[in-house]
């Protein structure tokens, strides 16, 4: 049972490995595409920094912004623009 537990972990990592493999291998290949379809970008430029991520149309440091507080403050947005959208509507089909 033991030897038959080791194998099993030993499966589970190989199966890690590959999948971490994958993910880097998918974002190269992203990182190609983007370098043909914007010829004018150049993607070894020092300032592409994998830590960042465009929030507001800036980049800032993941550590700085996480998914939740994003989500917090776009749900937040979406609530005060809801009443604007039912403003107003004097429009009504004959």
């Amino acid at each position: 049972m033991k030897e038959k537990y080791e194998g099993v972990e030993v499966e589970l990592e190989d199966l890690k490995g590959c999948i971490i493999e994958e993910h880097i291998n998918g974002f190269q290949k992203g990182v190609r595409q983007s370098a043909i379809v914007c010829q004018d970008i150049d993607a070894t430029d020092p300032r592409f920094d994998v830590n960042k991520d465009v929030v507001d149309d800036q980049l800032v440091n993941e550590v700085e912004s996480s998914p939740e507080e994003e989500a917090e403050k776009g749900a937040a947005e979406e609530d005060g623009n809801a009443g604007d959208v039912m403003e107003g509507d004097d429009n009504k089909a004959a």
